[in-house]
């Protein structure tokens, strides 16, 4: 779909969009605005992640550490409990939990190459539910009649495409279908998100190249071993590193294939007219 002008997207009737940008800067708060009004449908990329490509694997998770407790394992084995995982669009913990940190075990580490194993998991699941964005637009229509459709994709959409590719397979796929939108934050939003992570450091994927970077830099800097590394400190260690390798491949992807609103222009929506006339806004000013 070309970037249309503003006026094509005030009068299209069918407003389609991919919100994409890190995680807390308020993608899933808007997709869940726009959802709650009735008009729009609301496609989680986690979600779908998590219940469609991980959601065995993740329950599977949730089944090993039940067997290590002998009153569970045998609950279990005798199929007198169900295991099953809770995830919604406001609850991704049992993808997160999945996908782990790597590092000691007495810690709640996994081990680096079961990390990595996982990480791949993760990718080829992500790749799979973004190229899935077409269909849930047809589906969104055919079966609930909804002429509107907001993607929410995950943070980790920047690294497992090629933004400066005109024939990344995603990428093409999701603006053939979607307005791209970019939610950018400024050095203010980047200092918060990265003083909230280090009281919560949460699990996170990253392209294979930058974490073997990291995971070696963080080895040799902090003279341990891999079995002894801090899962947490790891991951606190590495967050803001990966916030600014993010940043100019989420610039790449609002430059070549869409457009950008900012993180307090999105704080400010309040409806679905507040949210359209962001995004025309932002198309006069492009265009």
């Amino acid at each position: 779909m070309p970037i249309p002008s503003a006026d094509e997207w005030r009068a299209n009737p069918r407003k389609r969009v991919v919100l994409f940008g890190m995680s807390g800067l308020g993608k899933t708060h808007v997709s869940n605005l726009l959802r709650g009004t009735g008009d729009w449908f609301h496609y989680s990329i986690d979600y779908r992640i998590g219940t469609r490509y991980m959601g065995e694997r993740i329950v599977d998770n949730f089944k090993r550490e039940a067997m290590r407790n002998p009153f569970l394992a045998q609950l279990l084995k005798s199929d007198s409990i169900y295991i099953a995982s809770n995830i919604t669009f406001n609850n991704l913990a049992p993808l997160s939990t999945y996908l782990g940190k790597p590092g000691n075990p007495e810690r709640g580490g996994l081990p680096f190459e079961e990390y990595c194993k996982r990480q791949t998991q993760h990718r080829d699941a992500e790749v799979s539910a973004l190229m899935d964005t077409p269909y849930f637009i047809e589906r969104s229509k055919d079966i609930y009649g909804y002429d509107n459709f907001v993607c929410d994709s995950g943070g980790s959409i920047c690294e497992v495409v090629d933004p400066d590719d005109p024939a990344d397979p995603v990428l093409t796929a999701l603006s053939n279908a979607c307005l791209m939108v970019w939610i950018k934050g400024n050095e203010a939003h980047t200092d918060a998100l990265i003083q909230r992570f280090r009281r919560a450091p949460k699990p996170m994927y990253y392209q294979p190249e930058f974490l073997s970077r990291m995971w070696g830099e963080y080895l040799d800097t902090h003279a341990v071993a891999e079995a002894r590394v801090d899962p947490d400190d790891f991951m606190r260690w590495t967050y803001a590193k990966a916030l600014a390798h993010r940043q100019p491949l989420y610039a790449a992807m609002a430059r070549n294939w869409g457009i950008s609103v900012t993180a307090e222009d999105i704080s400010s929506v309040r409806s679905t007219d507040d949210f359209n006339a962001l995004i025309a806004q932002r198309l006069e000013a492009a265009g």
